[in-house]
């Protein structure tokens, strides 16, 4: 790790980190020095990954929320006091075809995908611009940039994860808060069968899928000085998919 790369006294908050995606940046985020908050909803899973890292030699605790309750949402912010780096990574997706899916389905993925970003950013950014310096991460989906057969609902929470991006560039990147987005292609997780990822993984230049560390290692750059003139972005990490 390169001193640019350096996260060492950084504050990270990391939503949806007890598994996949969140679970290998949080990992990351520590390696590279940051102290980083773990959040999530099940307990025992998040004392898992916390111990992870500290028997690593990195700094962690488990904050546990539902944010899809504003109450506890409220409360984490609380919780959390100074946060250097936010990452939006918490969510759920639903792929299917566009009549199967239903009212009380469709509100579930917009307040799971787009609610909790906006208003964790909404109470933590205003403080990293008073304070001249700070990175927000919104972790979207090539769902977002691509057509995908029944992905039309979550790619439209992805999609907004991308127009929030943009907006919060132009009012908060002028105090010093870098935004952006890592529109992640097919990852080995536990949401779904591998079976399911090895298809769309097929589908990219690379003929296959990632696994959770090729995500988070451009996490960990983009939130780092490294990446002090990037901000505005929508980073495709999804083996080419987007381009073809």
């Amino acid at each position: 790790m390169s001193d640019e790369q350096d996260l060492t006294g950084q504050a990270a908050l990391v939503t949806g980190a007890t598994s996949g995606i969140g679970r290998a940046i949080a990992e990351q985020l520590a390696e590279c020095g940051a102290d980083v908050i773990v959040h999530g909803r099940n307990a025992a899973r998040g004392g898992e990954v916390v111990d992870g890292i500290t028997a690593a030699g990195g700094k962690a605790r488990f904050a546990q929320a539902d944010l899809t309750r504003p109450s506890e949402l409220d409360a984490l912010v609380e919780d959390a006091g100074q946060v250097d780096i936010l990452v939006n990574n918490a969510g759920t997706a639903w792929f299917g075809p566009t009549n199967e899916l239903d009212v009380a389905r469709f509100d579930e993925l917009f307040t799971a995908n787009v609610r909790p970003a906006y208003f964790l950013t909404a109470a933590l950014a205003p403080a990293m611009a008073a304070r001249g310096s700070g990175c927000v991460i919104n972790i979207g989906s090539m769902a977002g940039e691509v057509g995908m057969p029944g992905g039309a609902a979550y790619g439209a929470t992805k999609a907004s994860l991308d127009a929030m991006t943009r907006s919060w560039t132009a009012e908060y990147s002028p105090a010093g808060v870098r935004v952006l987005t890592v529109a992640s292609g097919p990852v080995y997780t536990s949401i779904q069968p591998a079976s399911v990822t090895d298809a769309v993984g097929a589908t990219t230049v690379f003929a296959r899928a990632a696994q959770p560390a090729e995500i988070a290692r451009v996490v960990a750059f983009l939130a780092s000085p490294a990446a002090s003139y990037v901000t505005g972005a929508i980073v495709s990490v999804d083996g080419g998919r987007s381009a073809i």
